[in-house]
């Protein structure tokens, strides 16, 4: 393995683990409030429990996230030192946000663990509402300063050197809308359907648990809405990728030759006359740039890009189908806790949204490649210089394995296992 794989493998699995609790954290603080709130309005049991079980979890992956988030911040200088050279004075004002973000949500994080009966009931809810609009921003942070590597804009080259640098600017990027509404609806779609699948599984098991009913609604409340949107979402995604990012685009639809009324490919043999074409500009006769149109050598690992999109939008348009589902069952006032065909494809649905998330980060950041800032760095020439790197690769898999299993655990303990 070479030392500039190695490095990127190690990113890969720092970020492949480290996702899963961002987006948790973003979307479990959304369920516990919801669930407070319906214990204030009706009284039950059943969603006081959850709402405090649910804020542990939210405490344990905040934590697990810390860590992870700050590994991945070191990593970045350490891995790449010329990457934070050049872009370090553009991206710093979205990190200094989020880290703003983190430690509001620490803030009231502690308030509402701590204020069950010693804070009023609404300023307890309030302190548990800032939590999740704070999670959900400091996701928005982050997602920007990626967007940023994606389009770089808010700053001018001069004899090599980045001048005239505008953080807003940056900050307000082409792809900044697209992929931080993708990824804030991914969030709550995979946390939601996540949170059902495991309720729905053991409501299978034991039909008259309030408790897995209780939770299964809510899980359901926050994952179906978002997996019905993320299709939309993704369209103002594509059409972004299809202006800014053509061979990211062509990556994603294994298109190697430019040309007008683009079929669009799905799957092993599966061809849409003239679809990339209308989905990409909204017009089935548009030309659509292809592979050739740049050199061999920048292009990304076209197998990989292809094989992550169709995963997505497969898993993706399942989860989708199965919360129009609930949706037409939910206003049609039917029972979703009786119908076991529907309980099983919630419990199938529960890993899809985290397969959708990781590889839709596989295809930003293969789809990306041989760049590290679009355009204007390439991934080679920002790595260290420091040889051995296999051996940190190694020890920080190692690390995040060991972490997962200890997390897993914990979530068992506090949000899975049902109640006296």
């Amino acid at each position: 393995m070479s030392d500039l794989l190695a490095a990127r493998s190690q990113m890969a699995v720092s970020l492949a683990f480290h996702i899963i609790f961002a987006c948790i954290g973003i979307a479990m603080p959304v369920l516990m409030v919801l669930a407070e709130r319906r214990w204030q309005r009706t009284g039950d049991a059943a969603y006081l429990e959850l709402a405090k079980r649910w804020a542990k979890g939210t405490a344990i992956l905040f934590a697990v996230g810390a860590v992870s988030g700050t590994v991945l911040s070191f990593e970045l200088g350490l891995l790449w030192p010329r990457f934070m050279q050049v872009a370090g004075a553009i991206i710093g004002m979205p990190f200094s946000l989020e880290g703003f973000a983190f430690f509001t949500e620490a803030i009231f994080l502690g308030i509402y663990l701590y204020g069950w009966e010693r804070v009023p009931p609404r300023m307890h809810l309030l302190a548990g509402v800032l939590v999740a609009v704070s999670g959900a921003a400091s996701g928005v942070f982050v997602v920007i300063a990626n967007a940023w590597m994606n389009t770089p804009t808010g700053f001018t080259i001069e004899a090599g050197s980045f001048t005239h640098i505008d953080p807003i600017a940056a900050m307000r990027n082409p792809a900044a809308f697209p992929q931080t509404l993708h990824m804030i609806l991914a969030a709550y779609a995979a946390t939601g359907f996540a949170v059902a699948g495991i309720h729905a599984f053991l409501l299978l098991r034991n039909r008259t648990s309030t408790f897995h009913k209780a939770a299964l609604s809510l899980g359901l409340l926050v994952g179906a809405p978002a997996a019905v949107l993320q299709p939309f979402a993704g369209d103002i995604a594509a059409r972004y990728v299809a202006r800014r990012q053509p061979v990211k685009l062509a990556a994603m639809e294994s298109l190697y030759e430019t040309r007008a009324g683009a079929p669009l490919r799905f799957g092993p043999g599966i061809v849409i006359p003239r679809a990339l074409s209308l989905l990409a500009f909204h017009d089935p006769n548009a030309v659509v740039k292809g592979l050739d149109v740049v050199s061999r050598d920048e292009w990304p690992n076209v197998a990989l890009v292809h094989t992550s999109f169709d995963v997505m939008v497969a898993f993706g348009t399942y989860i989708a189908l199965v919360g129009l589902w609930a949706g037409f069952l939910a206003l049609r006032r039917r029972d979703l806790t009786t119908r076991r065909r529907f309980l099983w494809a919630v419990v199938i649905a529960g890993p899809c949204g985290f397969i959708c998330t990781e590889a839709g980060w596989m295809v930003t950041e293969l789809g990306r490649q041989p760049w590290i800032i679009y355009g204007v760095l390439k991934t080679a020439d920002a790595v260290t210089p420091m040889p051995g790197l296999i051996v940190p690769f190694l020890t920080i898999t190692l690390v995040y394995c060991a972490l997962a299993v200890i997390v897993g655990r914990l979530l068992y303990g506090q949000i899975v296992k049902s109640p006296a």
